[in-house]
């Protein structure tokens, strides 16, 4: 029987973020300075294990410190799969700008957020919290397979954490919405398969949430 155990990090704050903004896919810096935090966190995490990032910095930055803190080093794999949901037109503006908006897109997101995504702009695409959910639900199952036994630590965003525990507890999209995923938190998802049993769906355990 493989067990495959995911360790799951939130990447730290983002630099200069206002409370509510809606950093998504822009490529924001993060505040690494809590030295404490990622010693604490890296004594944690396990040895021999593969490194997920996903393709932006404050994902990388999240990771490095860890190394620095103790964390054995590696040399992550980048996997946009695991990105921040893509907010399109709302990228880096607040919640609160967002509801002074008045119109038919924007209604319809308060009414039904996990299926309606924000408009697209040049600049970023956009997609639904379902469509994350989709998405990294499944990469894990594609990685579950080709690394079967294995410890994966994948340094992520709270919307791809929140589809990951949704994968692990078949929540919906809409479910996900309830979980708050600290920064720099540690979530545990294990995924016990007998041999190609995977592709079956096999059997996930959350071991926890917001464990850091």
């Amino acid at each position: 029987m493989d067990v495959t155990r995911w360790w799951f990090v939130r990447h730290a704050p983002v630099v200069d973020a206002p409370l509510g903004k809606l950093s998504g896919q822009a490529d924001i810096a993060a505040d690494v300075s809590d030295q404490a935090s990622f010693a604490a966190l890296a004594a944690k995490l396990p040895l021999g294990a593969v490194w997920l990032t996903s393709h932006l910095q404050r994902t990388h930055q999240t990771a490095e410190a860890l190394f620095a803190a103790g964390a054995e080093r590696v040399e992550p794999l980048i996997d946009p799969d695991f990105a921040e949901q893509a907010f399109g037109a709302w990228t880096s503006l607040t919640w609160a700008e967002i509801g002074a908006m008045d119109d038919a897109l924007t209604k319809a997101f308060w009414e039904t957020p996990d299926i309606t995504a924000p408009p697209p702009s040049p600049k970023y695409t956009s997609e639904s919290a379902a469509d994350v959910c989709a998405r990294v639900a499944s990469r894990m199952e594609s990685l579950t397979l080709d690394y079967a036994g294995r410890d994966i630590v994948c340094v992520a965003h709270a919307g791809s954490i929140r589809a990951a525990v949704a994968l692990a507890l078949g929540l919906t999209a809409n479910q996900t919405l309830a979980l708050d995923v600290k920064n720099t938190s540690l979530t545990r998802l294990d995924h016990i398969a007998d041999g190609l049993r995977v592709k079956r769906g096999g059997s996930w355990r959350v071991v926890g949430l917001n464990m850091i």
